[in-house]
């Protein structure tokens, strides 16, 4: 049924086959005063995506693209778990995550100096629980994004992969999602992919090669459909102009840099190499004041001024009206000079080969009472991290759209202030950056964490950025392995992660490994790659260049596992293997497993008994579904009481043991004597002693403590006992 368009728009539609589902978008249904708006929809997934085109006389010297995924709980038809926060508000790290996996892919794909604000909105309004929406949003993203008449060299979309007995699938099921060794997100365009991530269990590069080859072609119907889209609608191109330094600027700042680049500027020292830029641009800007500055340009600003302002010279005519320009000039010669020496001469800024790692420095076991920590340096780059462990009560709840009730175990926090870049900068909550950067460096770990039950901690690890100049997210990777096993958590290998670098020369890559700034500003592309000797953790691809084939990211990721291992032989020469003996200030922890029929007896009535557990002994119990019941406390003694206590609750009777019971039931034929909580045995009168007996009351009262031998069980349960041949 066609809505009432208040534009006399009619509804119009697009579908095709998309790796095994309908693949709908639409458009004029809603969204009627956006500037343009999709409605996507896939299996029982429907995502809005819409774009709002700023006006475009405001001036800025950035791009204002903002890009957000919005959860709703109504979505999944579900609340939030929150007692007092019923209502969407600050977006989880779960949204924060997907919008930059969204942001990615496009923005690359706009013009430079373009500087209109544009603002896209992708919210899941209803959501198929079978696969995850992500990539849905992604598809509603760039498609209204080709509607919207700006500048954006799309279309893009997006697929996430893993491994289904071997053979890679998109749009998993969780189920299918927790087996695969392989969590891919490939997004791309027609000649070549523009953005990858990846979590893997430690994977061969050449599975995730060929997943990307796969995702490629995968991605091309939902490609072809947007095109049909924006075809069958008609887009008006809004106009626009670029902000661009002078051409006129660039010439004169480029002759006089002529021969002052170069050799004279590298430097193995960042530090010293920065400040030699940083006076060299001083000089130029001395220099051009009177180069760009005529007299009769100082005569005709004085016409236009008031008489106090009559002291104009050179030098403010040119803060105001050159300065800018030269900068960014300054900047594009010095990226030029970058890229010129590592493709025609094989030269870094800093003097490093290609492949060269800077220099490494680390050290561990440096905070005293933290219960682990490490100290990463790389080049002028360093991280320190500081690991925390605690019972697994302290796990964090996960509340998102979709999940449940989801327990994160282990978390890794990033911070990096301003101070890190040498700037003054208002601290505040962590933003988009940090907390992906944090996102990945936890992913890289997960891995090899050992289970619950081998180490039944819950694991904070933080990463504090001391100092930044390139790959802290890597820094951060390598830091944390460090002050994990410092702290003794039995990692299953090691894992070190190095940052990449590309840049395109023509159709000859050059990649570069342990990627700096500089480098980073002038590069195609950059990438980091996590793992350990036998595969691949996680990674992250973003492209600056409108696409890359396949072979060229297949060399770049083959040529990062050397990088990776020169980084993890200097992190093994710091600590080769965790710890044996935990910090004398982490928490203890004991752990036993039950069946989880016991696990009621153990809690009791209303939480009765394991309260009454805690209060007597001073351990701390946390019992999980499984069965698994971990026992935390600040000496071993409270520990030890709380165990047996436990075990004396969920022991099951074994045939043949000896135990000491109550006597509960006296009768003619003999008494029941409880030996186990809830758990009582006949005692026949033949079994009290091996004299002729009577009658029970002359051996046994009710209350009396016994020695008893557990002599059978029968196929009902029931439980025969003996007091023959056993000391009282």
């Amino acid at each position: 049924m066609d809505i009432i368009n208040p534009y006399g728009k009619k509804t119009q539609s697009v579908e095709a086959d998309f790796c095994g589902r309908k693949l709908r978008l639409e458009v004029n249904r809603v969204g009627f005063r956006a500037t343009s708006s999709v409605l996507v929809t896939y299996g029982e997934t429907v995502v809005l995506g819409s774009v709002v085109v700023g006006p475009e006389d405001i001036e800025r010297d950035f791009f204002p693209l903002s890009i957000d995924y919005e959860e709703k709980y109504y979505a999944a038809g579900k609340m939030s778990s929150s007692k007092f926060l019923k209502r969407e508000g600050k977006p989880s790290d779960n949204a924060v995550l997907i919008g930059r996996l969204i942001d990615r892919p496009i923005r690359p794909l706009f013009p430079k100096g373009y500087r209109q604000e544009v603002q896209v909105v992708t919210t899941v309004l209803s959501m198929d629980p079978s696969f995850r929406p992500d990539v849905v949003a992604m598809i509603a993203a760039s498609s209204a994004l080709m509607l919207a008449g700006v500048p954006f060299d799309g279309p893009i979309a997006g697929l996430r992969i893993g491994l289904v007995d071997g053979e890679y699938r998109a749009f998993l099921s969780p189920d299918e999602r927790a087996a695969s060794a392989l969590d891919l997100v490939v997004a791309g365009k027609t000649e070549g992919i523009t953005m990858v991530e990846a979590g893997a269990n430690e994977v061969p590069e050449d599975v995730i090669i060929k997943g990307l080859e796969w995702g490629l072609n995968a991605i091309q119907p939902a490609l072809a459909l947007q095109e049909e889209l924006r075809a069958k609608v008609g887009v008006t191109e809004q106009p626009y102009s670029l902000v661009l330094p002078d051409s006129s600027v660039q010439v004169h700042v480029d002759k006089w840099l002529q021969g002052k680049l170069g050799a004279k500027i590298r430097h193995a020292n960042t530090l010293e190499r920065d400040r030699r830029l940083t006076d060299l641009r001083a000089e130029m800007h001395e220099a051009l004041v009177s180069e760009l500055i005529s007299d009769d340009e100082i005569y005709t600003a004085k016409k236009e001024m008031d008489d106090d302002e009559k002291l104009a010279t050179k030098h403010t005519i040119y803060q105001t009206k050159y300065r800018n320009d030269c900068d960014a000039a300054f900047d594009l010669a010095v990226n030029r000079d970058v890229r010129d020496g590592i493709i025609k001469d094989g030269i870094r800024p800093d003097g490093r080969k290609l492949d060269e790692v800077r220099p490494l420095s680390s050290q561990v076991g440096l905070l005293p009472r933290t219960h682990g920590s490490s100290l990463f340096t790389r080049g002028v780059t360093q991280a320190m991290n500081i690991v925390t462990l605690a019972p697994l009560s302290f796990a964090q709840l996960v509340d998102t759209m979709e999940v449940t009730d989801g327990v994160r175990r282990y978390i890794h926090h990033y911070n990096a202030p301003g101070y890190t870049l040498g700037e003054c900068k208002r601290l505040g909550t962590p933003g988009r950056r940090e907390i992906g950067h944090g996102y990945l460096a936890e992913r890289a770990l997960m891995p090899v964490l050992p289970s619950e039950e081998d180490f039944p901690y819950a694991i904070r690890s933080v990463t504090e950025i001391m100092s930044q100049n390139g790959s802290t997210s890597m820094a951060a990777t390598c830091s944390s392995c460090l002050a994990l096993m410092d702290a003794g958590v039995p990692l299953r290998r090691p894992v070190s992660g190095v940052a990449m670098g590309l840049m395109m020369d023509g159709d000859t890559p050059y990649v570069l490994t342990d990627l700096m700034d500089a480098e980073d500003f002038a590069g195609d592309m950059d990438f980091k790659v996590t793992g350990t000797t036998e595969g691949i953790t996680a990674l992250q691809m973003d492209m600056k260049v409108h696409g890359l084939p396949i072979s060229v990211l297949s060399e770049a990721i083959k040529k990062a596992h050397d990088g990776r291992m020169f980084i993890l032989e200097h992190m093994l020469s710091i600590i080769d293997a965790p710890r044996r003996d935990l910090s004398p200030y982490a928490p203890r922890i004991e752990k036993i497993k039950i069946n989880p029929d016991k696990i009621g007896t153990v809690i009791g009535k209303g939480g009765e008994t394991i309260n009454q557990i805690t209060t007597e002994t001073g351990a701390s119990v946390d019992v999980a579904e499984d069965g698994l019941i971990t026992v935390a406390g600040d000496s071993p003694e409270k520990i030890q009481r709380a165990l047996d206590w436990i075990k004396s609750l969920v022991e099951e009777p074994e045939v043949g043991k000896i135990y000491t019971g109550t006597v509960v039931t006296i009768k003619d034929f003999g008494a029941f004597v409880n030996i186990l909580p809830g758990i009582d045995g006949m005692l026949h009168i033949s079994q009290i002693t091996e004299k002729h007996l009577a009658k029970v009351n002359d051996a046994l009262k009710l209350g009396q403590t016994v020695k008893v031998r557990l002599e059978s069980i029968d196929e009902k349960g029931r439980l025969s006992l003996s007091m023959r041949n056993v000391e009282q």
